[in-house]
């Protein structure tokens, strides 16, 4: 039996598709089943999304979903609803902690809680067997009109092959790799301690050392490889891990790579030993240059000195280093958000994100949010993206988080310009604006 995945693309064209139906397809091949993935980019019309699906001739139709991918994909399925006599389901972060809303709008005949790899390998083997999925009870699968399902366990990752690459869009020779799925942290913004609280706080895993490096031989054995993308949230956690990686990665692969990590995981000898085994650029998260915000609201400790003390230790180690931060945060002010800008100057990154926080269900801010009145009860149908907020909040207007947005990409375009330009003709320098702006018009 065969399921496709419908890859929602939202503002603009993404590079790589989402790792998780890469993952289940993985698995769900090796228990005798097929997968297919099939990219939805932003102008992609109805007609021609039918015309796909038919191409593939599914037995089932997959949605994996963040809250920013809902509302065009609710859209989507509403349609697909009236020309197609498939089952659809949908999984992924926002099904997972929205499950009333995303069934009760009978676009989607089930949700997956949590992962996935078991769950839709078993719908498919009661589909090939002719069975009601219905009225299974498959682990983790809701089935609309039914009682919420008991949660299996999750897999140990060594249960889990490697990704099915050929349903991710990997070009140039760069490829990206999974280490581990869970997250320590208790962050009020994002879903990873919401995941973890999903299955009782037994979430985090990690794959061993030898089971990284032996998917990059197996890549290699096939192809070039270019550069590396480590796409854990915290590379950094665990430094016997992290020196045994190390060591052995410089021998046996020895190419470039990049990771993200916060400021309060690495130390100095930690960067100096990445640098040295081939890290050629880290992603921290910084969130914001408030210290009230990232301690009383966001529950990210540390001071604005190690911010700093980091980036330069990781500038001075030969290392490219991103800051992401994010405005519109609730309970932040304008002040606070000068000093993202003031902290942001003194940090000098080689590169940053900013980005209007969102709030994400299942999170402990999306709650404040609801039970503040912050939220619309329509947010589920509001698009969702990176330049304005959906919220209505009492110390920041949508002028003002849309004024400090606009100040955000100014200050990125002109330091970019400033270290680049000088190479660039104008109509080159028009490229790489719009580009800095996410295509955007670059009047």
């Amino acid at each position: 039996m065969k399921i496709l995945f419908l890859e929602i693309e939202t503002e603009q064209p993404w590079a790589l598709a989402s790792i998780g139906p890469a993952f289940i397809a993985s698995y769900i091949r090796k228990h005798g089943h097929e997968a297919a993935l099939l990219r939805v980019p932003p102008d992609c019309g109805i007609e021609d999304i039918i015309s796909g699906i038919k191409s593939e001739s599914p037995d089932l139709i997959g949605f994996s979903l963040t809250t920013r991918q809902y509302s065009r994909a609710l859209s989507i399925a509403v349609e697909l609803r009236k020309n197609l006599d498939l089952p659809i389901i949908a999984g992924g972060l926002h099904p997972t902690f929205s499950p009333f809303s995303v069934l009760e709008s009978g676009a989607f005949d089930f949700v997956c809680l949590g992962e996935g790899e078991e769950a839709i390998c078993s719908m498919l083997t009661h589909l090939k067997n002719g069975k009601d999925i219905s009225t299974a009870g498959i682990p983790n699968i809701w089935s609309r009109g039914r009682e919420r399902p008991e949660m299996h366990p999750p897999l140990a990752l060594a249960q889990i092959p490697f990704l099915a690459r050929d349903l991710l869009n990997e070009t140039h020779g760069v490829f990206h790799i999974s280490t581990m799925r869970g997250c320590p942290f208790q962050c009020t913004y994002c879903a990873g301690g919401a995941i973890s609280r999903l299955y009782g706080g037994k979430y985090i895993r990690r794959r061993s050392v030898n089971s990284v490096l032996e998917e990059l031989r197996q890549i290699g054995d096939q192809t070039s490889i270019n550069y590396v993308i480590f796409l854990d949230d915290t590379f950094t956690l665990n430094q016997g891990w992290l020196e045994e990686f190390c060591e052995s990665y410089g021998k046996e692969i020895g190419r470039g790579f990049s990771i993200n990590a916060r400021p309060d995981t690495v130390t100095p000898e930690m960067i100096r030993m990445l640098a040295k085994t081939g890290c050629r650029h880290i992603v921290y998260g910084v969130e914001s240059g408030s210290r009230r915000v990232r301690e009383d609201i966001l529950n990210r400790p540390g001071g604005n000195g190690l911010f700093i003390e980091v980036f330069n230790q990781t500038k001075e180690a030969g290392m490219l280093a991103t800051a992401n931060y994010m405005i519109g945060i609730p309970g932040e002010t304008p002040e606070d958000i000068e000093q993202t800008l003031a902290l942001n100057e003194e940090l000098a990154p080689d590169d940053f994100g900013c980005f209007v926080f969102h709030p994400y269900p299942g999170t402990p801010l999306f709650e404040l949010c609801r039970k503040k009145g912050y939220l619309p009860e329509n947010y589920e149908d509001l698009p969702a993206d990176n330049r304005q907020t959906i919220l209505t909040l009492p110390d920041l207007t949508q002028d003002d988080i849309g004024h400090y947005y606009n100040v955000f990409s100014a200050v990125r375009e002109k330091t970019y310009l400033m270290r680049y330009g000088s190479s660039l003709n104008e109509t080159q320098k028009a490229v790489a604006i719009k580009n800095l702006r996410g295509n955007a018009d670059a009047d």
